[in-house]
């Protein structure tokens, strides 16, 4: 922030119009023992070099992925970004995540988010997708919603292999909204089938016929799930689609590099976080959420959804098409707080796929998958060791540890490895168990300093 200097006039002159003698009367509803009384614990002002020099050593306190070999991810990845995502990102027509007020006359930045659209179209196979979201947990809320109107239904399932900061999300979007959200347990990494009928099926009142308001709206899965596993999706469409609710799906879009796409097992919403795209794993954001529906579902789409067409020349051009934004409706009537949404980090998603395209997203989720399983056959090894789960698992996966994962990754860390994320701390019925994520970044030689760092905890 720039220095704004103010003068003795001009603070006495503030005092009076707000009617107060001076600042000491100003703050004298903040307790004594809540103000500082003393001057800041400040160096003495430097020269620019040598406070540039102050700075990187107090950033160096810091531990970052540019300093440690990190296998945390939990919803948060380090993969690798290609040098020009950023230089593309910080073009100055691009660099806001606002939305032009004079959409029309802004052609570049509608054609970057209608190929982004596009992308995400062809990475997920669905039908539309609408130019970005705040992040995958708010996307996934709002599926839930979506599928409430839809359907005319209140009862929203989700399994409890989605992220759990996702699933609180849609409590809190639920609650707001007198929605009914219920929870399936897992039972080996996935979703407990048989608890799944159950929970579809619904609870039965005494005389046979099925509780008033129970019928499910929805399925919410994430795909790979939380701990990594897959889900058995195609069996989970038939199920909540036999119920006439709606399927949504949660999914890493790296792992579509190989998975099959939502749209071709019968998922009626794709969502998801975007942060693997290209963007950077900061302290758990800025990301976004990508969106996509079938076509049945357009005018239900939570943003904007920019089209292509022709102006009265021939001329290809690019418009705002659909815009449910609350400013431009009654704001009873909007169905979503979506507004200035996280268009950069779409934009870095763009840029990332048009690098890779279709033959280099498939080779990085191939990486992911065969690196993580080495790793989990080298942790594996490791006497006290054991995986946690029998499912297939895509590039995360989750270990039983004989030593409190907590500490495991307070010793890795300070050996320069981040050995994953303890579960205690979502799933306290597992609380021996460590999640460990392995990108296309990770080495052989990086995997097995993981495991020679385990087994000083065996």
């Amino acid at each position: 922030m720039d220095f704004i200097p103010n003068t003795d006039r001009n603070r006495e002159a503030m005092l009076r119009a707000i009617g107060v003698g001076s600042p000491e009367e100003l703050f004298a509803d903040i307790p004594p023992e809540a103000r500082l009384d003393r001057p800041l614990r400040l160096p003495e002002p430097m020269a620019e070099l040598e406070l540039q020099q102050h700075m990187l050593e107090l950033s160096d306190k810091n531990a970052h992925l540019g300093r440690l070999v990190c296998f945390a991810g939990a919803g948060m990845y380090d993969h690798y970004i290609p040098a020009v995502v950023d230089h593309v990102i910080s073009r100055s027509e691009f660099y806001t995540a606002y939305t032009p007020y004079q959409p029309e006359v802004s052609q570049a930045v509608l054609q970057s988010i209608f190929e982004y659209q596009t992308m995400i179209c062809e990475l997920t196979g669905m039908d539309v997708s609408q130019a970005s979201h705040y992040d995958g947990a708010t996307a996934l809320a709002e599926a839930g919603l979506i599928s409430c109107s839809t359907t005319g239904r209140r009862h929203i399932v989700v399994s409890s292999t989605v992220h759990p900061e996702y699933r609180r999300v849609l409590h809190t979007y639920a609650a707001g909204a007198d929605l009914k959200v219920t929870e399936v347990p897992y039972r080996d990494g996935v979703t407990d089938r048989e608890a799944l009928e159950r929970v579809l099926a619904g609870e039965r009142a005494a005389s046979g016929e099925r509780a008033s308001g129970d019928e499910p709206a929805c399925l919410l899965v994430q795909h790979p799930n939380f701990f990594g596993c897959l889900e058995p999706v195609a069996d989970m469409a038939r199920a909540i689609h036999g119920r006439g609710g709606l399927f949504v799906v949660a999914t890493s879009p790296i792992s579509l590099g190989l998975l099959a796409p939502p749209g071709s097992y019968g998922a009626d919403m794709a969502v998801g976080d975007g942060q693997a795209l290209g963007n950077v794993p900061s302290f758990g954001g800025p990301t976004f959420g990508y969106f996509a529906v079938t076509e049945k579902l357009v005018r239900r789409l939570p943003g904007r959804v920019v089209g292509a067409t022709v102006d009265s020349r021939g001329q290809r051009g690019f418009v705002l098409t659909l815009q449910t934004r609350e400013q431009h409706i009654r704001r009873e009537k909007a169905t979503s707080n979506i507004c200035s949404n996280e268009a950069l980090n779409a934009l870095a998603a763009t840029v990332y796929l048009a690098m890779m395209g279709k033959r280099g997203i498939r080779e990085v989720a191939e990486l992911c998958l065969k690196k993580a399983h080495y790793a989990r056959d080298a942790v594996a090894a490791v006497p006290g060791f054991a995986p946690a789960f029998g499912a297939p698992f895509f590039m995360e996966f989750a270990v039983r540890c004989p030593c409190p994962p907590a500490e495991l990754v307070k010793r890795g860390t300070a050996r320069g490895i981040l050995p994953g994320v303890a579960l205690g701390r979502f799933y306290p019925e597992l609380e021996d168990c460590l999640l460990v994520a392995v990108t296309e970044k990770r080495s052989r030689a990086q995997i097995d300093a993981l495991a020679k760092v385990l087994e000083g905890c065996a």
